[in-house]
């Protein structure tokens, strides 16, 4: 049996004879090709929650002690705890971005009273270090946006966060610790983030459940690696039966595909095989139409104003 459609949204849909087995194949880029549909996605906003506000460390007269120096690093590390708590607990990109610009504030605020202190002459230059990398972490943060949230969820990009605020106050944990002294206990321990990792043309990311003879052909034109994911009917797109992935201008094949099922794709840039998502520039999609279980289709992944099988923008997933 053989069928044809093709899609509206700038994407063709042709049908293939099912067959079995897989294979990867390379296809030579199309003139015609350009970059893959931007789709919408949305995302839920709230009211986010009022900051607390900080408390800068107090300028002092004379020198202190190290007791007293000791005393002031453990008030500005449970100052610091409250936004890199609230961090953790957003629920919204609104409260993220929130988040992330009131604990910029306090980082700035902090780096300014600790300028002004008179630390325990042993101590003076890690005190200056300590000012400049709190100055550091807060213009960091300053210039972090949330357009990731679609790619990784809140999650992802929180912790990215608070990875880079880690990061930045190493150098000066690490110099206070030498003199004994004691700063950083509340900073986030998430260790390192998985490494970006390109998968090869064609691997299958994801496969699950009973197979059968449904066969899928996968020609990306566009400028853009892509994942493709089975989805059998009824399932979340979170859930696939098959994912294989395609690299920007080439065609690779997925076979014993079982069931009826719904076809998305979502594509980006810096794939992460830990989440099995896009960390950057990411869209997702998915076809309208349904597949038949036990045919054999290829889908051209390609701008085009001719097509009849539309697709939409959904959610991240």
């Amino acid at each position: 049996m053989r069928r044809s459609v093709s899609l509206t949204a700038g994407l063709a849909v042709l049908v293939l004879v099912a067959g079995c087995g897989g294979s990867k194949d390379d296809a030579s880029p199309s003139p015609n090709q350009s970059s893959s549909p931007d789709p919408t996605t949305s995302t839920a906003s709230a009211t986010p929650p009022p900051a607390p506000t900080p408390t800068p460390t107090p300028t002092v007269a004379g020198p202190l002690t190290a007791v007293e120096y000791q005393k002031t690093l453990t008030q500005l590390d449970q100052r610091l705890a409250g936004g890199i708590g609230t961090l953790g607990r957003v629920k919204t990109e609104d409260s993220l971005s929130a988040a992330i610009d009131n604990l910029a504030q306090t980082l700035n605020a902090e780096s300014t009273a600790v300028g002004g202190l008179k630390p325990p002459k042993r101590a003076v230059a890690a005190n200056r270090v300590l000012q400049l990398r709190l100055k550091a972490a807060a213009t960091t943060l300053t210039g972090t946006g949330t357009d990731d949230v679609g790619c990784g969820g809140l999650a992802y990009v929180s912790q990215a966060v608070q990875r880079q605020l880690t990061a930045n106050l190493a150098v000066a944990v690490t110099q206070l610790k030498t003199l004994g002294l004691r700063f950083g206990s509340t900073l986030p321990d998430l260790g390192p983030e998985p490494a970006d990792v390109r998968p090869s043309n064609g691997d299958i990311v994801v496969r699950t459940g009973s197979g059968g003879s449904g066969r899928l052909r996968v020609k990306n034109g566009t400028s853009r690696d892509v994942a493709v994911s089975v989805v059998s009917t009824g399932q979340a797109p979170s859930k696939p039966h098959v994912m294989m992935y395609v690299q920007a201008k080439k065609t690779a094949t997925m076979n014993r595909i079982g069931g009826a099922y719904t076809l998305y794709f979502k594509s980006g840039k810096d794939w992460n095989p830990k989440r099995r998502q896009f960390s950057s520039d990411c869209a997702f999609s998915k076809f309208q139409q349904g597949f038949g279980k036990n045919q054999g289709w290829q889908v051209d992944l390609q701008p085009s104003t001719l097509g009849n099988a539309p697709t939409s923008g959904v959610d991240p997933y």
